[in-house]
């Protein structure tokens, strides 16, 4: 009972997080009321929603209407501090950051209860932080985070990595969270501040490292 609920907590303040990243590149795109609100709610319930359907489950949002309110908080808070949330880079950061960990926990946790070994729970809290994300930046034209080179996905294995690390280690679950969410962080943090990324795919590359043989 502590567990789900403390999961419940951790998907409400998640699709907080993603609610407001949702919301702030709707708004600078100019979108009206409704369409920034639809952007902020399918940026927090994509994931979840795709990992529910995978694992079989019911789909979390609509077992309580609190998750689409919540969204509706999301969209007050960037309407009331749009030019500061809109103006500042710094702030998609730090929404879609916090949004991106807490779902990536809650999703290897729900895959684990559900009786699936942790290499599945891992890539199921890599859809459930990113799939959202990725119908948001599609839905008003960005090219999706996802697929750049700097770490994103990436960071999300790398999280469940250390999860699973540290649950193997017999470590407490909630050592077990943090330092998930610390890997995550790290690793997104240092995308953006140092530009962190993976090589790119580029023409020839192939023949390139034939070459370098």
């Amino acid at each position: 009972m502590v567990e789900s609920t403390f999961i419940f907590i951790i998907e409400i303040l998640g699709t907080l997080a993603f609610g407001v990243s949702g919301v702030r590149l709707a708004a600078k795109k100019h979108f009206d009321w409704f369409g920034a609100y639809t952007i902020g709610v399918i940026t927090a319930i994509g994931g979840g929603t795709l990992r529910d359907i995978l694992l079989d489950i019911p789909v979390f949002w609509m077992q309580t209407w609190l998750y689409l309110a919540v969204t509706g908080v999301s969209f007050l808070i960037v309407a009331a501090f749009t030019r500061i949330l809109t103006s500042d880079s710094k702030s998609l950061f730090m929404f879609d950051a916090v949004g991106l960990t807490l779902f990536v926990i809650t999703g290897i946790e729900k895959t684990l209860a559900e009786g699936y070994p942790m290499w599945v729970a891992m890539i199921m809290g890599m859809i459930t932080g990113s799939f959202g994300g990725i119908l948001r930046d599609v839905l008003i034209n960005e090219e999706p985070l996802f697929f750049r080179k700097d770490i994103y996905a990436t960071a999300c294995l790398a999280g469940g990595g250390v999860y699973w690390i540290f649950a193997e280690a017999g470590s407490p679950v909630w050592v077990q969270e943090a330092l998930c969410v610390i890997t995550i962080l790290v690793l997104r943090w240092g995308a953006l501040r140092y530009g962190w990324h993976l090589p790119e795919m580029k023409e020839g590359s192939v023949k390139e490292l034939r070459k370098r043989r």
